[in-house]
């Protein structure tokens, strides 16, 4: 694995929009030096807005801003919008940026995924929280349930490391910020990167430790749940030797295939007492877990093929008992209050024809990144996206990504 366990750190959890951004957007407020910024996508709404405004606010006050974003979830930012951050030295790149072929964007795998943010070297936030008015409770049905943490200090100098190690092969000048490893808290927190490179696996490797020493309780709260054997096989083992494991999904997906597609793991988990619930008040968008008393995780990795076979994704692993308990109360209400349990007995009906398409599926998932292999190979880049390289001067919200 890529991570080293950092103690003498603290950690905030954020939950939703109406949490995340003040936090996020007073500590840019008060930055003296430095915001390093990457995010899967940033939507020209009341949020991508208000984002832009701190950003020029600090670039104004003499704050180097280095914003990365994924070249697929944001493609559609207009000139003007771009325009009004690069005017004010704000530099904007994108990961893997590629033209559409007959109206239609390509590169669709190996996508910037993570979302992180380093303030002066001495704040971060990490999580699954995107940049757009749909993670808040105010959008309606449809606005996402999520959560991000923000922490300090010295899991934060891992966190500039990895930023900048993202920004490499663009940056015109070499940061000047020197994070600082002094404790702020009692917390150990790990960083956990998943690349194409020599870190292809190391998320799914902390995640399966963790369900191995599970003992009392393990929760899994995550949007797009269609995992690997391995994982599957581990949380059937914990369920069978006593571990009380409870998997929240979604039940009102933001997109109909991920659902469907993890109903046809329901059988398999159910039967050796798994207990699945369904999120049905809103879109379910987080990825967190917890196991027993101390260790959770929280990040922008799926449980699904693209986030464990091909995208770049960063996890925080944490370890720290008030914040495991603090998490748990949560979910344990969420499950209560916000969802419907699915019985075996649901399930059951119809096994007959869902059992070889669930065998074909596993299969599937296991060559994808093969089958990925087959398009056309391509180093990811990283581009500064300069307004006249984006002649769309309209944000499209026809078609809202999610991720």
């Amino acid at each position: 694995m890529n991570g080293i366990w950092r103690d003498g750190n603290q950690v905030r959890l954020l939950i939703n929009g109406e949490e995340y951004y003040p936090r996020l957007f007073d500590s840019i407020r008060a930055a003296r030096e430095e915001v390093l910024l990457e995010t899967f996508i940033i939507f020209e709404d009341k949020v991508g807005l208000e984002l832009q405004q701190v950003l020029i606010e600090a670039a104004r006050r003499g704050v180097r801003i280095e914003l990365t974003v994924d070249g697929y979830g944001t493609a559609d930012l207009g000139s003007a919008f771009v325009a009004a951050m690069t005017s004010e030295g704000i530099r904007v790149h994108v990961f893997d940026p590629s033209p559409r072929r007959l109206g239609m964007r390509t590169n669709l795998f190996r996508r910037l995924h993570r979302k992180i943010v380093v303030i002066d070297g001495e704040r971060a936030f990490v999580g699954g929280i995107n940049y757009s008015a749909d993670h808040l409770c105010d959008y309606g049905s449809m606005a996402k349930q999520d959560y991000a943490v923000e922490v300090t200090g010295p899991v934060v100098v891992d966190l500039h490391r990895s930023a900048l190690r993202l920004l490499r092969p663009a940056l015109e000048a070499p940061s000047q910020v020197r994070p600082s490893p002094q404790r702020t808290g009692d917390t150990r927190i790990m960083l956990v990167e998943r690349d194409n490179d020599r870190h292809t696996t190391d998320i799914e490797e902390e995640y399966l430790a963790a369900f191995q020493a599970a003992k009392v309780r393990l929760v899994v709260a995550n949007a797009y749940f269609f995992p690997g054997y391995s994982v599957l096989r581990e949380l059937r083992n914990a369920a069978r030797r006593g571990v009380k494991v409870t998997l929240i999904l979604q039940g009102q997906p933001d997109m109909a295939w991920a659902q469907r597609f993890s109903r046809l793991l329901y059988n398999y988990l159910l039967r050796d007492g798994v207990i699945i619930y369904e999120y049905c008040e809103r879109p379910l968008h987080g990825k967190v877990a917890l196991v027993d008393d101390e260790w959770s995780t929280i990040g922008s990795s799926n449980l699904d093929p693209l986030s464990l076979a091909l995208n770049l994704e960063a996890n925080l692993f944490i370890r720290d008992r008030a914040f495991n308990q603090h998490l748990h109360e949560h979910l344990d209400t969420l499950a209560a209050q916000h969802c419907t349990r699915i019985p075996l007995q649901r399930v059951v009906r119809g096994y007959w024809w869902r059992a070889p398409l669930v065998f074909l599926c596993f299969h599937f998932i296991r060559l994808f990144p093969s089958i990925a292999g087959w398009f056309p190979a391509h180093k990811p880049s990283l581009k500064p996206l300069k307004p006249e390289e984006n002649p769309e001067e309209k944000p499209c919200y026809e078609e809202r990504k999610t991720g």
